[in-house]
């Protein structure tokens, strides 16, 4: 028997020891030195007037929260879009969708200066509606501008558009401080309200993906052959959008924009697992929630005792991951 079939089950059952692990790991290692016993003594037997407690208790375990919540979701809207579009160059930070909701964040902070983290996370939603719309209209309008290569640049080019526009608004209106910090990847300043705000929206994306797992991986293979089969494609589209809107817009609320995770993961995981998508999301899931993690770990060791943002640590293993896959695929379909 072929071994890789087992895979998926392997990963799934590693998935709560390797998550444990790296919550361990996000919680120990950072500016201040924390053993594994005061992490202990923090979550069973918090004292409020212990600081070690309270840097645990209110920064570093919602970070470790927050960072993984974060990598699953990428991951996984990558994984749909990959999926329902065929192009194995699609990802959230790649298609606009990311400086969508960061130029609706930007103009939340300027319209609201009062709003909420869940009126923040609505208007998150609604620009990753706006940048997908923009980049996947002009893309079908222009000739072959649905090819993978061509709508990877034109997503490039509409996400340098957004996110140049909505600093420009922050310089305008005296905000971009408050604007670079959310956006360059603010893990440590994460907070437990906002995680937990979080986890609902983003539960509901993992399940509405998970409901159309079958259907997106009939989808995968041509829109022809899926309608042949009976798929209803509109529907499957709509729910795939609605899923990556609600994952990576829950993503980018906490955090600004965080590229590559939803273009490596998923590539990695249908290379271990096969392209079936009953494992190939929820799989995303848990190693685009690893990878993170771990990315975030280096971060704070790249130059120390100074973090780097983790975003700088994705890009250096998602810039050469992109430019392999444009070179060895070309302008091919997702395969």
């Amino acid at each position: 028997m072929h071994v890789k079939r087992y895979f998926p089950y392997m990963i799934l059952l590693a998935a709560p020891a390797l998550i444990l692990l790296m919550a361990a790991l996000s919680i120990l290692y950072g500016a201040k030195e924390i053993n594994v016993m005061t992490i202990q003594n923090a979550i069973f037997q918090f004292d409020p007037t212990n600081v070690d407690h309270q840097i645990i208790m209110s920064s570093r375990l919602p970070r470790a929260m927050g960072t993984m919540l974060i990598g699953c979701a990428l991951a996984v809207s990558g994984a749909l879009m990959q999926g329902i579009t065929r192009n194995y160059l699609a990802s959230p930070g790649i298609m606009g969708i990311s400086d969508g909701s960061i130029l609706a964040v930007t103009l939340s902070m300027i319209l609201l200066p009062e709003a909420s983290d869940l009126q923040r996370i609505i208007f998150s939603f609604a620009g990753s509606a706006l940048g997908a719309g923009i980049v996947f209209g002009l893309g079908s309008i222009l000739p072959n501008g649905l090819s993978p290569v061509r709508l990877a640049i034109l997503g490039t080019i509409i996400g340098t558009f957004l996110s140049s526009f909505a600093s420009a608004l922050a310089i305008y209106f005296q905000i971009s401080q408050d604007i670079g910090f959310w956006y360059h990847a603010r893990l440590h300043q994460l907070q437990p309200e906002q995680v937990g705000l979080a986890i609902p929206f983003v539960v509901v994306g993992m399940l509405a993906a998970l409901r159309i797992a079958r259907s997106v991986t009939v989808l995968s293979l041509g829109e022809e052959v899926a309608v042949s089969l009976g798929q209803r494609t509109t529907v499957v589209k709509v729910l795939a959008a609605a899923a990556v809107m609600l994952l990576t817009g829950s993503a980018v609320a906490l955090a600004g924009k965080i590229a590559f995770v939803g273009l490596i993961i998923p590539h990695i995981v249908r290379f271990l697992v096969g392209a079936d998508y009953k494992w190939v999301i929820p799989c995303s899931g848990v190693l685009g929630a690893i990878f993170l993690a771990l990315s975030d770990i280096v971060s704070r060791f790249l130059n120390y005792p100074f973090e780097t943002p983790v975003g700088v640590i994705t890009s250096l293993i998602g810039v050469p991951f992109f430019l392999y896959l444009a070179r060895k695929k070309g302008g091919n379909k997702y395969a």
